[in-house]
């Protein structure tokens, strides 16, 4: 096809997740020529990108316009775990169907006015004059547009060929996950977790990262393992075990599972993202967006609401840029993105990070006095801390984390990279 036949949008979004899918539905609702490339087939869609444990709070689901429809079970409270300990508090949140939030941005952007092509995974950006003009698709089809917003998490094709993010395999958390049925979720001994969402701190089960059991409904559950094979996993991990045996032994050996077997037709859920400091945001004509950055919540492992808040800042930088007869998508003017994802998408991302690889560094007898203390504490130092806080953050402290405070520093000035990897 000759560049005089090729097609022109104003926006192209390379992948249909959370973040994709928004930052379409939102320029396509002001109007915008906005094309939405998604690798997989539509019949299909999302069999291979439905990796999520879809676990989210009100504030997400408001926001965003999120229908109950879409919600599997309403949750009202959250729940962390240590090897012999607990701690529970009120939050009300919602584990989300995937699947069907999915396919409904999709509908979204399309009611909205967006084109979306399915089978269209995303091979290369076009450049000309070190400007992004355009992607190659689909093997050889070509678009070109304004903007180009890559949404296509860790694998990142676009972003790491233009050099705008660097995400470090040593950063990498892997994760699986599937729903079970027949569980005891108030089983003597435990915290009830009928209407919760628990995180599990216990390197015996996930070394060097945390387990979950979210509540769906009745004796349904979503269960999973994560953990990057980091300093504390080199140390406590079993040689012969992989992430899929670690949750086969939970499930052995946790009397809460005694019983409970896989739901049927529902897919054992494989996946990834990167914890780390994002490197650049976007250049000329571009933007990454979702876990390409990447976006996900260093401490609880939320994904989606940050990957909707990034497809939204970048939805409002491309209307500034595209505003007007000048239609101005220099680095500089796209350079708003990046200072919308520090303000609204992961505002204190340092300081959250630094409670993270803190919480994730620690031994098992470390975890319990942390439940010990949360208990002691009012319920917003948590959630506080999460925000990054550092008054909240020293609250759940003591003496002997100190230790753990210097190897940190250590880790900070001898690895620029490292220095943000919450569980190294």
């Amino acid at each position: 096809m000759s560049g005089d036949e090729t097609e022109h949008f104003d926006v192209v979004v390379a992948g249909a997740g959370p973040a994709g899918g928004q930052c379409a539905r939102d320029l396509a609702a002001r109007d915008y020529d906005v094309l939405l490339l998604e690798t997989e087939a539509e019949d299909e869609f999302p069999r291979q990108s439905n990796k999520s444990t879809a676990g989210t709070f009100p504030r997400m689901t408001g926001a965003f316009g999120v229908p109950d429809r879409l919600v599997e079970k309403f949750t009202d409270s959250v729940v962390v775990e240590s090897p012999n300990d607990h701690y529970k508090q009120d939050q009300p949140g919602a584990v989300l169907d995937f699947v069907a939030f999915k396919r409904w941005l999709v509908e979204e952007a399309r009611d909205n006015g967006a084109e979306v092509r399915f089978g269209s995974r995303v091979n290369a950006p076009i450049t000309e004059d070190g400007r992004v003009v355009g992607v190659t698709y689909a093997g050889s089809e070509e678009v070109r547009a304004d903007i180009v917003v890559d949404a296509t998490g860790p694998s990142a094709p676009l972003a790491k060929q233009l050099d705008v993010v660097d995400l470090h395999r040593a950063n990498q958390a892997i994760g699986i996950d599937y729903k079970l049925e027949g569980l005891d979720l108030d089983h003597e001994g435990y915290a009830d977790l009928n209407g919760a969402m628990m995180l599990r701190l216990d390197h015996d089960i996930a070394p060097g990262g945390y387990s979950w059991i979210f509540h769906t409904g009745g004796d349904t559950a979503k269960v999973g393992v994560c953990y990057i094979q980091n300093e504390r996993h080199d140390e406590v991990a079993r040689d012969d075990m992989r992430i899929d045996d670690y949750l086969d032994y939970w499930r052995e050996t946790d009397p809460r599972f005694e019983g409970a077997e896989a739901v049927e037709g529902e897919h054992i859920l494989r996946g990834s993202a990167h914890i780390q400091m994002p490197g650049n945001l976007s250049t000329d004509g571009f933007m990454a967006v979702g876990d390409t950055v990447p976006t996900i919540d260093p401490l609880w492992g939320e994904g989606i609401h940050q990957g909707m808040e990034s497809g939204r800042a970048a939805a409002i930088t491309a209307d500034h840029c595209l505003t007007g007869t000048s239609r101005d998508t220099s680095a500089e003017e796209m350079s708003v993105y990046d200072d919308l994802w520090h303000e609204r998408v992961a505002p204190n991302m340092s300081k959250r990070l630094l409670m993270t690889e803190l919480l994730y560094l620690v031994d098992n007898d470390r975890y319990d006095r942390f439940v010990r203390t949360m208990r002691k504490l009012p319920d917003d130092t948590l959630s506080n801390a999460n925000t990054g806080s550092l008054r909240s953050i020293a609250r759940l402290l003591e003496p002997g984390d100190l230790t753990y405070l210097a190897k940190l520093a250590r880790n900070r000035v001898s690895d620029p990279y490292r220095r943000w990897n919450p569980l190294s």
